[in-house]
C-alpha cells in the first residue's frame, strides 16, 4: 500500500515511524466504532530506546506540521509510549509489549491496513 492515498497526519507519521526503523506499522481505523478518537497509529521498535526515538520523530513530525500533541504517556526507557493527537493515537511498542497488549486483537472490528516496510535502501512510501 502506498502511504499518498492516507491523510496527510497519518501519512506523516508513518514517514516519521519509518524514518527511526519502526517495524510492523499498521492502522487502524476506529471511525464508527464509538471510539474516543479516529485512528491508532500502532508500530514496533526493538530496543526502549528505539521506541523513544520513533516517539520523538512522530511527535517532532506532526509538531512541525502545526498539530498539537494533547498528551503523551511513557518516559525513557519504558516499552510503550502513547501520543495522543486527539484523531490519531500513536502507540509504539517493543516487541515484547505489542504482543502483550495485542490491541490489533482488541480493537479487531476496526479496519486494519498494515503499511509494508520499506525495502532496504528505499526511501520510505
Amino acid at each position: 500500500m502506498k502511504t499518498d492515498s492516507l491523510r496527510s497526519e497519518l501519512r506523516l507519521a508513518v514517514q516519521a515511524a519509518q524514518d527511526k526503523k519502526a517495524a510492523a506499522v499498521t492502522l487502524l481505523d476506529l471511525a464508527g466504532l464509538g471510539a474516543f478518537t479516529d485512528h491508532f497509529l500502532l508500530c514496533t521498535g526493538f530496543s526502549a530506546r528505539q521506541v523513544e526515538a520513533i516517539s520523538d520523530s512522530i511527535a517532532e513530525t506532526l509538531a512541525n506540521h502545526g498539530l498539537r500533541l494533547a498528551h503523551r504517556e511513557g518516559v525513557a526507557g519504558a516499552e510503550w509510549v502513547l501520543l495522543d493527537f486527539g484523531g490519531l493515537v500513536v502507540h509504539v511498542f517493543t516487541e515484547r509489549a505489542r504482543h502483550f497488549y495485542n490491541l490489533e486483537r482488541l480493537w479487531r472490528a476496526a479496519r486494519r491496513t498494515d503499511i509494508p516496510d520499506p525495502a532496504p535502501g528505499a526511501a520510505p512510501a
